[in-house]
């Protein structure tokens, strides 16, 4: 009975049917043409986000024969020679980049470095070996909780200026391997020995120490 009464219906409304039938099909055009341009959309942002995503090797650690650029300032991105770098300081914030494939090494900040220039009477025997006349490089992240170390002052225990975190006034002295000389830091920056070829810095091997803040736990 059901079936009967469905088939009557169906054949009863033949005609009228015809526009419903339009109005399926172009609503079905239409569903083909927005999921189309969605899907369209969607490459487009793929490419982007593809496009914006870090280069491989920029968030690895410095690497023997990278060479040293500017991380801030006018100068970012730019190759620092030792022309760039003033007797007794302040220090340059710089990124390790390598030269092979032009790819800066910025996709971590654990790999911004204190580059500076002091004079290697006053270094101790270990911090001169890995200096260039003077010139010596440091991780630019604070041992205590990772803060970036941004300041160069006199110190709040002796006459000389040191680097110093002013997230906790960690204060480290770079004449002497940055080892902590104030503040709550529990150990000394993580050195980054240094060559120097036709005026331009590079880098002669890997950090020595670790790098970045005491982990929580």
């Amino acid at each position: 009975m059901s079936r009967a009464s469905f088939t009557t219906n169906s054949s009863s409304s033949e005609s009228p049917g015809e526009p419903e039938a339009d109005a399926c099909a172009e609503q079905t055009r239409r569903a083909v043409l927005l999921g189309a341009l969605a899907t369209t959309a969607c490459l487009g942002c793929s490419a982007h986000a593809r496009a914006d995503e870090d280069p491989p090797g920029s968030d690895e650690r410095p690497q023997k024969g990278d060479v040293l650029v500017f991380s801030e300032g006018d100068k970012e991105g730019k190759l620092i020679t030792a022309a760039d770098l003033p007797a007794g300081g302040p220090p340059v914030h710089a990124w390790p980049k390598d030269p092979k494939t032009s790819v800066v090494r910025s996709a971590s900040r654990l790999n911004e470095i204190l580059v500076i220039r002091l004079d290697p009477a006053e270094l101790d025997d270990k911090t001169r070996a890995r200096a260039v006349d003077g010139i010596i490089a440091y991780s630019a992240i604070c041992s205590h909780a990772g803060c970036p170390v941004t300041a160069w002052v006199k110190s709040d225990v002796g006459d000389k200026e040191v680097f110093k975190c002013m997230c906790h006034n960690s204060e480290y002295d770079p004449r002497a391997g940055a080892q902590v000389v104030f503040g709550p830091a529990p150990r000394r920056l993580a050195a980054l020995p240094l060559a120097l070829a036709d005026g331009s810095l590079s880098v002669a091997g890997n950090f020595i120490g670790k790098v970045g803040g005491v982990q929580p736990g």
